[in-house]
């Protein structure tokens, strides 16, 4: 027989004890690893957060958006600081003024002759006059239209032969508007920007010259017809501009979403509405094809296709973008580098001034932040760039610092002017220009080669 062997309760006890102690493990690595992808997700979620906060922060003061985007939430316009140096608002002392003036030969005159005398009550039509004062009111004659009947004759002549008379390029049918009330419907139209039903209505209820639509259109488009030498004139000379600003804005043609793209100078403005944004509306805008010259526009990658211009990034997208990025955490240099944009611009005496000052300094300190910190989420490209000139350095001989990204900031090359080099190669994209906005003034010291500028 035989006999069961007798159990170790401390055995039994270490067993039961390692077996917890393999499921507690067990269940903490569990425990751990969905610990672990939670905070994955949490980071993501955070990211995605960001991002969307961001998408929603923008608006036309701190990205390339156009203000019409804004919409009911737009942020109210900061206020201008006032300079310092005593200057009080309003007219100063010396400045000329403006104001109505009396004509010396009104149109017409109006007496006024006081009936009675304000003391005693007696007649004052046979009283001597001692004084006058003279008010003028100027104000509009009585606008109405005016017509004017042509008549052609016939006339006999002894021959037998019948002879009519010819009537003037303005009396086209039996009845049409003359010359001035087209010239004001196109104005309204073209100029002032009136849709052409209300430009109607402004014709009927003011003029009483009640227009239809249709005809406002047709001589909208027979007015622009007649500018075909004029127009090729302002195109050929936008070419030929040392300096032109670039930029394009949506907007509503028949419904639809069109782009409103433009060329300028400070003296010419081009204008082109077209169903595309990219390369194909600006080579039917008849400017960049044949551009030479510095095309100043935002960071719109269609831009950068026209590689017979040389490429400046206009000042007012940089300062917006820059806003933009200053909202990030960590990225205080952007802010620096607007500061010292702004006041590149505003100094037009050249990097003495900005070196004396110590803003030479800020600059290459605020440089060497951007390439150490992750680069601004505005200027990095979406796609590769066609290649570009490489210069190898800056203006004052050294190569500028290039972050791993591919974000090049580059120093001033040119009077009053900045560009920002975005291509991942390490090119500089020389620029003679810096623009507030991107279609509107050049500074003054545009073209002039800067001295190379030294650490202060």
């Amino acid at each position: 027989m035989i006999l069961p062997l007798a159990r170790d309760p401390d055995r039994d006890a270490a067993v039961v004890v390692q077996t917890v102690l393999a499921e507690l493990q067990a269940a903490n690595a569990e425990q751990a690893r969905v610990i672990a992808e939670q905070a994955r997700v949490i980071e993501a979620l955070r990211a995605r957060v960001a991002e969307l906060e961001r998408q929603l922060g923008r608006h036309s003061g701190n990205s390339s958006k156009p203000p019409s985007s804004d919409g009911l939430g737009k942020p109210p316009a900061p206020r201008r600081e006032r300079r310092g140096g005593g200057r009080k608002p309003g007219k100063q002392p010396g400045a000329p003024g403006a104001h109505l003036v009396q004509v010396p030969d009104p149109d017409e005159v109006v007496v006024h002759i006081p009936e009675r005398c304000q003391g005693c009550g007696a007649e004052l039509t046979l009283a001597p006059v001692i004084g006058v004062e003279a008010r003028q009111v100027v104000d509009l004659p009585e606008v109405r239209p005016r017509t004017t009947e042509h008549r052609a004759e016939r006339r006999w002549c002894g021959c037998g032969m019948v002879t009519a008379a010819g009537f003037p390029d303005q009396a086209r049918a039996a009845a049409c508007y003359g010359p001035e009330v087209r010239a004001l419907g196109c104005y309204l139209l073209a100029w002032q920007h009136l849709p052409v039903e209300r430009a109607g209505e402004l014709l009927a209820q003011v003029l009483g010259a009640g227009v239809a639509t249709g005809t406002l259109a047709t001589v909208l488009a027979e007015g622009a017809a007649g500018l075909g030498g004029f127009a090729e004139q302002v195109r050929a000379q936008l070419r030929a501009a040392p300096v032109a600003h670039f930029d394009e804005t949506g907007a509503r043609v028949a419904g639809r979403l069109h782009w409103v793209h433009s060329a300028s100078t400070q003296l010419l403005s081009w204008f082109t509405v077209h169903a595309k944004r990219g390369v194909d509306a600006m080579d039917a805008a008849g400017v960049l094809p044949g551009f030479r010259g510095v095309a100043v526009h935002d960071c719109w990658s269609p831009y950068w296709r026209y590689d017979k211009a040389t490429h400046a990034l206009c000042g007012a997208h940089l300062l917006r973008e820059l806003e933009e990025a200053a909202d990030g955490p960590g990225q205080g240099w952007a802010g620096e580098l607007a500061e010292w944009l702004s006041v590149a611009v505003a100094r037009p005496a050249g990097p003495a001034t900005l070196a004396t000052a110590g803003w030479t300094r800020r600059w290459w300190r605020a440089c060497w932040a951007a390439t150490t910190r992750s680069s601004p989420r505005g200027m990095r490209p979406t796609r590769p760039r066609p290649a570009r000139r490489d210069i190898g350095v800056g203006c004052d001989g050294r190569r500028p610092p290039t972050c791993s990204s591919g974000w090049t900031p580059t120093a001033t090359r040119c009077a009053g002017s900045w560009s920002t080099c975005r291509s991942r190669s390490r090119t500089i994209r020389p620029s003679a220009t810096s623009a507030w906005s991107s279609c509107s003034r050049r500074s003054r010291g545009a073209g002039a080669r800067w001295p190379a500028p030294r650490r202060s």
